[in-house]
């Protein structure tokens, strides 16, 4: 393969894809807005999934490495009911196929397998535009650009490359998290370490939940969702870290103290995240020359398939890449055929109740346990 590959974005995806094309010798360059590997931080923990994430990193041959980056007990889950009572309490057995690793550490060793020079860093896109025959043009904000003879969009939800290809733009799905984290948990915080337990935890209700799970070095790691309107989040002054967990507080009236402790005595300030989706069933016409994977291609609402649906993204594209090395367009047209109902299908994997709890607001745990227990007797 002669055409030059650039790839935008250094999430999993795009250096999933990177790695695969290295494998099978074929180079690329990525290009990131963030100045550096460390310039900020990467989330929290991803749940790796045998279906979907682990068969990328099969393809990118790093197994090894993933597995040296496993956190023993973490697949371990349990759901609350608001005044604290175990409704779901399922054990790491070691048997569960989605086996927690930090994202940060997954990252690099994916960015540890790519040749020296392969990311430039500090390179945000400003534009995109087409040049004919399959060419595009990308403009970064350092004034720079850089013509491509195959370019792909791993760029995440508000992917500059997405215009190539369609008019769709994320929405909000009329609900956001706001993000806590809790450290030394089991010496300083340990009802909420006792109520999370060696995994992650969930409460659910409608409208109104949290998601919480422990991650390395004794942190738990929350996410407290509320299903409201964004003009009901810009009128809480999150610069003012009391009031505004004050404010959150305050939706939790009458939780169990080890719960609302999840919100009151964050170690850090409070983070408001929107959520945003693109429409279900996303997809375009083939364009000569360019192609997306990730959330640029299929953003949803977090379910807990995101990262894995990236990577496979990437492993899968570079592998379609490698097959067709003189029909560019034959591999392009063979992931896309079967990246849109492999999104669509995973879209719908937890329809009514998500696995993190971040649907349309109607949740039970009622729904939530029936919905892991459909999700581990199709497995």
């Amino acid at each position: 393969m002669t055409t030059d590959v650039t790839i935008i974005g250094a999430g999993l995806g795009g250096l999933t894809l990177a790695r695969v094309l290295h494998l099978h010798g074929i180079p690329a360059t990525v290009y990131e807005a963030e100045p550096s590997p460390a310039a900020r931080s990467q989330g929290g923990m991803l749940d790796i999934h045998d279906y979907n994430g682990q068969l990328a990193l099969e393809a990118a041959d790093l197994m090894d490495e993933f597995r040296g980056l496993i956190l023993e007990g973490r697949q371990a889950m349990r759901i609350l009911d608001p005044d604290g009572t175990v409704l779901f309490d399922k054990a790491d057995d070691g048997t569960g196929g989605r086996p927690e690793v930090q994202r940060g550490e997954l990252r690099q060793i994916l960015l540890d397998s790519l040749p020296a020079g392969t990311v430039r860093w500090g390179h945000k896109v400003r534009s995109t535009r087409t040049l004919g025959e399959g060419r595009h043009e990308v403009s970064f904000a350092d004034g720079s650009t850089v013509v491509t003879g195959l370019l792909i969009g791993a760029d995440g939800a508000w992917s500059r490359v997405r215009p190539l290809l369609s008019t769709a733009a994320p929405e909000y799905v009329g609900k956001s998290v706001v993000e806590t984290y809790l450290f030394d948990a089991d010496t300083r915080h340990p009802a909420a370490a006792k109520a999370v337990g060696g995994g992650s935890m969930i409460v659910p209700t409608p409208g109104r939940e949290i998601f919480a799970h422990r991650e390395r070095g004794d942190t738990l790691h929350a996410y407290v969702g509320l299903s409201e309107p964004q003009d009901w989040f810009a009128a809480i002054d999150f610069t003012d870290v009391a009031a505004a967990t004050t404010r959150i507080a305050q939706e939790f009236d009458g939780w169990a103290p080890e719960l609302t402790a999840l919100i009151t005595d964050g170690d850090i300030a409070p983070v408001l995240r929107p959520l945003y989706a693109l429409p279900a069933g996303h997809r375009w016409d083939r364009v000569p020359g360019v192609t997306l994977l990730g959330d640029a291609a299929h953003l949803s609402a977090p379910n807990g398939e995101g990262a894995n649906l990236a990577m496979l993204d990437g492993a899968e594209l570079g592998k379609a890449l490698a097959a067709h090395p003189g029909d560019i367009e034959a591999a392009l047209t063979g992931y896309e055929q079967a990246m849109f109902p492999r999104s669509a299908r995973t879209a719908t994997l937890f329809e009514g109740a998500e696995a993190h709890g971040t649907d349309s607001g109607h949740t039970t745990a009622h729904d939530l346990i029936a919905a892991f227990t459909r999700h581990e007797q199709s497995r």
